[in-house]
């Protein structure tokens, strides 16, 4: 349960190289570095060697790199994920994701590979049979073999297979969001909302991003890089909540209360989940203070490296 901050997803278009490296210096929480939806068929092959090297350099800091590689049915699938264990970022995003047999074979191919240890999975949720199976999806993160360990909302791809409209504080969308998150948390998974479209609306983007921590969610994938800033705002715990979480955990390592299922902390019938989700809290706090502290040191050439 202690996790790592996944408050800001920013996917950034592997065939540019500037966006590559623009990302180093880009204070999202995590890079998603991308093989799929926005390269063109004439360049993927370009951009798969362009990211590996990108992520083999290194840089990031303390940034959590992952490769979204194209769908293993597709000409590039099983090239991009050999290529991407090779490189051994932080995680690989499977696009296309309908049912638990995608993330098992992803796996396999990993396994197969010798991939890092370090290597995760994460899944995109983004078609409607992905919705109907994505209890199923989660549960394969039961096996540590299949490494999964975040789900991502495609909301752009599921408005469009569905006939939804986007309207109506997302009516349509939340049902399938719920859904997901239900399923996630019920395997111990992060998730992650879908993109935001209209990078120039702040206001909307801070509504939507409330919305989905309100519902759940870890974090939100975002499309730009003015979109950090917002988004880190909304999902970070606030001092409230770490302050709740730092007294949870006094009281729970009192003496009297190590061996208890339930106490009462200021009046307030606390269990031990609410203890785990406590501690959970105050470690995401602490990773973020860290972060920041490190994006305000100078950098220097050996800092840069990463």
């Amino acid at each position: 349960m202690q996790g790592r901050p996944r408050r800001s997803a920013l996917y950034m278009p592997g065939s540019n190289e500037r966006a590559l490296q623009k990302a180093k210096t880009i204070p999202a929480d995590a890079l998603i570095l991308d093989l799929e939806d926005s390269v063109a068929p004439d360049a993927k092959i370009h951009a798969r060697e362009q990211v590996c090297a990108a992520v083999k350099q290194g840089g990031y800091g303390g940034r959590e790199v992952v490769i979204r590689v194209n769908a293993l049915e597709t000409p590039w699938g099983a090239d991009d994920l050999v290529a991407a264990c090779d490189a051994a970022p932080d995680a690989i995003l499977v696009p296309k994701v309908i049912h638990s047999g995608d993330i098992i074979s992803a796996a396999k191919i990993l396994q197969s590979c010798n991939a890092p240890e370090k290597v995760r999975l994460w899944a995109m949720m983004e078609t409607p049979m992905a919705i109907l199976n994505a209890r199923t999806i989660a549960a394969t993160a039961v096996y540590k073999e299949n490494r999964l360990c975040c789900l991502v909302m495609g909301t752009n791809d599921l408005i469009r297979e569905s006939r939804a409209h986007a309207h109506y504080e997302r009516f349509a969308v939340v049902p399938w969001l719920a859904m997901t998150l239900v399923a996630a948390r019920a395997y111990k998974l992060d998730i992650l909302d879908g993109v935001y479209n209209d990078f120039h609306d702040e206001a909307g983007l801070r509504e939507e991003c409330e919305k989905g921590r309100s519902l759940g969610m870890d974090g939100k994938t975002l499309i730009h890089p003015s979109q950090v800033a917002p988004c880190n705002a909304v999902f970070s715990p606030t001092e409230e909540e770490v302050e709740w979480a730092r007294k949870i955990i006094d009281a729970f390592g009192e003496p009297g209360n190590k061996d208890k299922g339930v106490i009462v902390v200021e009046g307030q019938m606390v269990e031990r989940l609410h203890f785990t989700m406590a501690q959970r809290t105050v470690a995401i706090a602490e990773q973020i203070k860290q972060r920041e502290a490190a994006s305000a040191e100078p950098r220097t050439p050996e800092r840069a490296r990463g």
